[in-house]
């Protein structure tokens, strides 16, 4: 089990996606995104597998739920800088995690 300040080390954040592109690289189908956190952290990419799920014009403009104190990781010669949370679906679907009542602060911490 861990602790309340395990889970305090989890800096999760809003973010609005502002770009998406196609990866073809990528092992799995997936997109390359841009998500903006507003002012304190600015914008970061991610690698996101869920093309099956969601197109481009679905992404852009969602708020997103992301891991933004992860290392950088490099998928297929592409730096993902953070990690944007889902729920797996029926089959081999996603589902985001999503804001309720959005909009809400750019960079907004999780709680």
């Amino acid at each position: 089990m861990i602790t309340y300040e395990d889970f305090e080390k989890v800096d999760m954040r809003v973010g609005k996606v502002i770009d998406v592109q196609d990866f073809p690289r990528a092992k799995n189908p997936s997109y390359k995104v841009r998500i903006d956190f507003g002012g304190e952290i600015g914008v970061k990419s991610s690698s996101l597998q869920a093309k099956k799920d969601y197109t481009p014009e679905e992404m852009i403009g969602r708020y997103v739920v992301c891991v933004v104190n992860f290392p950088p990781k490099n998928i297929a010669g592409f730096l993902s800088e953070v990690l944007v949370l889902g729920v797996p679906g029926p089959g081999d679907s996603v589902s985001l995690l999503a804001v309720d009542r959005a909009p809400v602060p750019l960079g907004g911490r999780v709680f």
